[in-house]
């Protein structure tokens, strides 16, 4: 049983706030667990740092569970895919290979292919549901639908199988005000990208974790 159980949102690169997160705010013990909802790479400019510090924590034995996000699922489609290179970029994918030193997603190291190609989809825990954006409600099984896992996110859910569950995901920032209420009106799906690398718009520009047992806020 963990100690604590963190979840942080979308971290676009933005490995400065990723680390003083991690380290001054919610001071990750081992005795913890932190899920990472995804989008590690793309839009930001450390995106290497960022993918290190996550492999180097696990190697030194953090409970770290790295979840999939679209933009992962787009450049992995794109390596040895020419015909989804385009797409990719148009969402930062230059940024990733810049921060590379790499002109192709091709020429990754075989380190961070497999990385993140091992990334998970959802995780699950007690009452809680880790995925990287949403589900698909009108399945029976919505574990099986990986494209609405990555790309599609709702605001309730009907389907049996979330009955008493918490959903904690990313993909869509909100203003940190705004992921704050949702915390503090007991709701149980709760968005906690507040966008790190928009920090140019105005209410964006924040990288949070939510501590689940205590429903406590921390961001950077």
């Amino acid at each position: 049983m963990s100690e604590r159980l963190f979840a942080i949102g979308d971290i676009h690169g933005c490995f400065d706030q990723f680390r003083a997160l991690v380290e001054e705010q919610i001071r990750l013990r081992k005795s913890d667990r932190l899920v990472l909802l995804g989008d590690y790479i793309d839009r930001g400019y450390k995106i290497r740092e960022v993918t290190d510090y996550i492999i180097g924590l696990m190697k030194e034995g953090f409970d770290v569970i790295p979840l999939i996000g679209n933009h992962e699922a787009m450049m992995l489609d794109a390596i040895g895919n020419s015909d989804r290179l385009s797409g990719w970029f148009l969402n930062g994918g230059h940024e990733t290979l810049y921060s590379f030193g790499i002109g192709s997603p091709d020429e990754l190291d075989n380190t961070y292919l497999e990385f993140f190609r091992n990334l998970r989809y959802y995780h699950l825990q007690d009452q809680f549901i880790f995925v990287h954006a949403g589900f698909n409600d009108e399945i029976d099984d919505p574990l099986t639908d990986k494209y609405h896992m990555l790309w599609s996110r709702r605001e309730t859910y009907s389907n049996p199988f979330f009955k008493g569950k918490t959903i904690i995901h990313g993909h869509t920032p909100i203003p940190l005000p705004a992921c704050r209420e949702e915390i503090e009106s007991g709701t149980r799906f709760i968005n906690i990208d507040t966008g790190c690398v928009y920090n140019e718009l105005d209410g964006l520009g924040h990288l949070t974790a939510i501590e689940l047992l205590t429903r406590e806020l921390f961001s950077v």
